[in-house]
């Protein structure tokens, strides 16, 4: 099937969060987005995920012919899950984006592209950071977005055991994107370390 003639099914981000769906629809792509839970797959012959806020039920994954694909803004295998920008920092593991098929776990299908990202000195802030891992995976996906629709690409499973984290994770005492790294991180290890000190 020509490029020019693919539906795509968009799920997570809108027009006004992520410049993709435009992007799509300039290389003669029809897109439909959707944010919610539930979704019909009839007609579509690609679904890309990004920033979606739901797990895909594995019945879709298995019933749905064609691929599924999703942006996750870590470097897989590290980070799967919730708020991966946060652990990259926390743990001193990988930054990076990956663009990964869907499999029935949660961000472990194999691998289409994936980048490491080192940021700026002034990129001081969780907010910051998300901003640059945003904007580089919808680079990544510019860049390879031929391939991306026609399924001209070869996966890679990946390797080693990586990450995860599910939102219950994150820290109570975070306080929230717009802090400083560095200082937030000190601050949440010392409190931690207060913590187990106590207990023991």
């Amino acid at each position: 099937m020509n490029v020019f003639s693919k539906k795509v099914l968009f799920l997570g981000y809108g027009k006004k969060e992520t410049s993709l769906i435009n992007e799509l629809k300039k290389v003669g792509c029809s897109v439909d987005f959707e944010k919610s839970a539930y979704f019909n797959t009839s007609g579509y012959d690609l679904i890309i995920s990004f920033g979606y806020k739901h797990i895909i039920k594995e019945e879709i994954i298995l019933d749905f012919k064609y691929p599924i694909i999703n942006l996750h803004i870590s470097y897989l295998p590290w980070n799967r899950g919730s708020h991966p920008n946060f652990w990259s920092f926390y743990d001193s593991t990988p930054s990076g984006v990956t663009i990964h098929l869907i499999d029935g776990g949660i961000d472990t299908g194999p691998i289409l592209y994936q980048k490491y990202v080192d940021f700026d000195n002034n990129e001081l802030t969780f907010k910051d950071t998300y901003e640059r891992l945003k904007k580089e995976i919808e680079k990544l996906f510019i860049k390879n977005i031929h391939n991306i629709i026609n399924g001209n690409y070869v996966s890679k499973m990946q390797t080693g055991k990586g990450s995860f984290h599910n939102k219950k994770q994150l820290p109570s005492e975070f306080k929230g994107w717009d802090s400083n790294i560095n200082e937030e991180i000190i601050r949440l290890k010392n409190k931690k370390l207060k913590i187990i000190s106590k207990k023991s």
